[in-house]
């Protein structure tokens, strides 16, 4: 099996077999990204295909059949133990001929570990190219979990399933230093989009202000998954500092655990579409505590809102955070050195204000058509003539990311 005929980008339109390890109706990082590329591909003229592990049967009956056009198959799935909202895939011999039955051009790989290593075995026996997308530290994660031990095992695998892409793309250069690390040679930066549209300071609402913060306090928000990983316990280092009201938005396993610990905090829950935009646009400083994450695009739609971001100087957050431009980056795990980040933008509007406007101002190319249009470009790549050379690793540019900057409470 292959492309059906020779590949020529004017001429023909890229049919994609997009297989995730999440998707719709679990919302999570690799879903958005998921989306908003699937939604590209519509836009362009392209066809694509869902393959995702089926939500848990309740679910099932209501869990989308397509979306953007592209009809979604379900794999096989059970729960992950303890955190069962969450189903990674079961080993589905129907893969084959499901890829068969589409005859991709290409196949995306979202965030592959258990369906998309399926998918990669698969593509490299059927003769079709892959591109494979690194977005979750699975490793840093099984230590969260205390299975350290562990890590060296994923890392292992991960390196034999980005091995058979014909490229991997990691969203920050501290994920493409770990994959060169692990022996993956064909890497390149992809970066993250944001909506600009939806995440806009426009959406600053000053009657939620009001409710959330009466007496004119500044507003400290966490926006994300509560679970182990994120480690959203740390906010209680900024609980109850002076001139200031901590909000949380998300869900989670953690929540009671959470609820208990940061007693004084308001807790919004989930939320999406408008009531999201507004609650993140109303914040004056957004807070992240995880040090597992390889971009953290809860930090980028921050910033599209004019929001500084205070966050660990840790992952991809290396990349998301221009130190003393757009935010504050602190000593990972440093209760006191969070504290000290927060409470010093807290006490300082307009330092908070220059911030806001920087990083807004720093997302401007980021918007979801650009960054649609940069993976199209490394299918175009991949699908060439010398597809299959690759890229032989990516340097970080001279400076690195944060270059220009001390690091808030030092390294």
């Amino acid at each position: 099996m292959g492309a059906r005929v020779a590949w020529g980008w004017d001429r023909e339109r890229v049919r994609v077999a997009l297989v995730t390890e999440s998707f719709l109706p679990h919302v999570d990082g690799v879903t958005n990204t998921v989306c908003r590329v699937l939604e590209h591909l519509r836009a362009e003229g392209h066809q694509a295909l869902v393959v995702a592990p089926a939500p848990g049967p309740r679910a099932l009956a209501s869990a989308p059949r397509s979306y953007a056009g592209a009809p979604v198959l379900w794999a096989p799935s059970v729960p992950l133990p303890g955190y069962p909202q969450f189903r990674f895939a079961a080993p589905w011999p129907g893969l084959v001929p499901a890829l068969r039955w589409f005859e991709p051009d290409i196949v995306h790989l979202a965030a592959p570990a258990g369906l998309g290593a399926q998918a990669a075995f698969a593509a490299d026996r059927l003769g079709v190219p892959s591109v494979a997308v690194y977005q979750t530290d699975l490793a840093g994660f099984a230590t969260r979990y205390g299975l350290a031990a562990a890590e060296r095992v994923i890392w292992r695998w991960l390196a034999v399933v980005h091995r058979l892409a014909a490229r991997t793309l990691a969203p920050s250069w501290d994920a493409v230093d770990a994959l060169v690390r692990a022996g993956v040679a064909r890497v390149a930066r992809w970066r993250r989009g944001v909506d600009l549209e939806r995440f806009n300071p426009a959406h600053r609402d000053a009657e939620l202000r009001r409710r959330l913060a009466p007496d004119g306090e500044a507003i400290v928000g966490y926006v994300g998954r509560l679970a182990r990983e994120k480690r959203v316990e740390l906010l209680g280092a900024v609980a109850g500092l002076p001139g200031t009201r901590l909000v949380v938005v998300g869900d989670g396993p953690e929540r009671e655990r959470l609820r208990r610990l940061l007693p004084g905090a308001v807790f919004l829950g989930f939320q999406s579409g408008q009531a999201l935009s507004a609650a993140i646009a109303s914040l004056d400083v957004f807070v992240h505590t995880g040090v597992h994450e390889t971009f953290c695009q809860a930090a980028q739609e921050a910033k599209a809102s004019g929001v500084p971001v205070v966050g660990p100087a840790a992952g991809g957050l290396f990349d998301v955070i221009e130190h003393g431009r757009t935010g504050l980056h602190y000593r990972p795990a440093d209760p006191a050195a969070l504290r000290a980040a927060v409470a010093r933008l807290a006490a300082d509007g307009a330092e908070r204000g220059a911030m806001g406007l920087a990083a807004r101002e720093s997302v401007a190319d980021c918007g979801w058509r650009a960054i649609g249009d940069e993976l199209l470009g490394h299918y175009r790549d991949v699908l060439g003539p010398r597809g299959r050379e690759g890229l032989a690793g990516s340097a970080r540019p001279a400076g690195g990311a944060n270059a220009g900057g001390p690091i808030e409470g030092g390294l």
